[in-house]
């Protein structure tokens, strides 16, 4: 919603996969917010230190709102949840309407299909946050490379 928990926390664990499997020139990755409540703005604090307990650096982003061109720009555009999900939609252009699916589709394993917002919860909640979106980031990876194969 507004690119300070979910989104750059999902931004920065992908990042840290795809510099991993060394294919950073391949892969351009970038986040933003379905609404302006936080424009320009770093991540939550609380985003920020538990990622960076698991050696993921959320410190470079800042908060920005979904653009017209990211659809057209962008391969995948992903939603932490549907009500998100139902944003983006509204707003993408028919032929880029395909690009638009849930974050946590790609882990098949899973049986939860939403990241759940942790902004108003404690500390523990941006831990199960980071646990679901490296399960997320990690297939979507493996998506990506098949496409890149």
């Amino acid at each position: 919603m507004g690119n300070i928990c979910r989104s750059p926390t999902a931004q920065g664990v992908f990042e840290y996969l795809v510099e991993e499997a060394r294919l950073s020139e391949h892969i351009d990755v970038d986040s933003a917010g379905t609404h302006a409540y936080h424009i320009g703005e770093r991540p939550d604090k609380r985003a920020t230190q538990a990622a960076a307990g698991r050696g993921i650096d959320l410190s470079r982003q800042r908060a920005r709102r979904v653009e017209a061109t990211d659809f057209a720009r962008f391969d995948y555009v992903l939603a932490m949840d549907s009500s998100n999900l139902d944003d983006l939609a509204t707003i993408c252009p028919q032929q880029h309407q395909d690009k638009i699916q849930l974050f946590l589709e790609f882990a098949e394993d899973l049986s939860q299909r939403e990241v759940p917002d942790p902004y108003y919860g404690g500390n523990q909640g941006f831990e199960r946050v980071l646990d679901l979106i490296e399960m997320g980031a990690r297939a979507l990876l493996e998506d990506v490379r098949q496409r890149l194969a």
